[in-house]
C-alpha cells in the first residue's frame, strides 16, 4: 500500500477516528526512520490540529514485521471498549 497512501493520509482519511500503529525494528517494509517520519504527521494532525492527542499511538517493538498486540489491545479496550475473548487473555 505504500505506493498509494502514506500513514499521514490514511490517518487524515478517518481523524476524528482513533488511528494506531505497529512497529517492529526488523521489518522490512521500511526503516525505523522513515515511519517515525510518517507517524510525526500522524501525531500532528491528532494533537497539534485536531487536539486530539489520546486517539493516536505508535507502539515499537523489537521483532519482524507481525501483529504484536501488546499495545494495540489497549489501545482498543480504550478506544473501541473492546475485550478480547477469554481463550485470547
Amino acid at each position: 500500500m505504500r505506493n498509494v497512501s502514506n500513514y499521514a493520509e490514511m490517518a487524515a482519511l478517518i481523524a476524528p477516528r482513533p488511528f494506531m500503529v505497529e512497529r517492529g525494528h526488523y521489518d522490512g517494509v521500511a526503516d525505523d526512520w522513515t515511519v517515525a517520519w510518517e507517524y510525526a504527521k500522524v501525531r500532528h494532525l491528532y494533537a497539534a490540529q485536531l487536539k486530539l492527542p489520546d486517539r493516536t499511538a505508535i507502539e515499537w517493538f523489537d521483532g519482524p514485521h507481525k501483529i504484536n498486540g501488546a499495545g494495540t489491545f489497549e489501545f482498543l479496550r480504550q478506544h473501541l471498549k473492546w475485550e478480547p475473548h477469554v481463550a485470547d487473555r
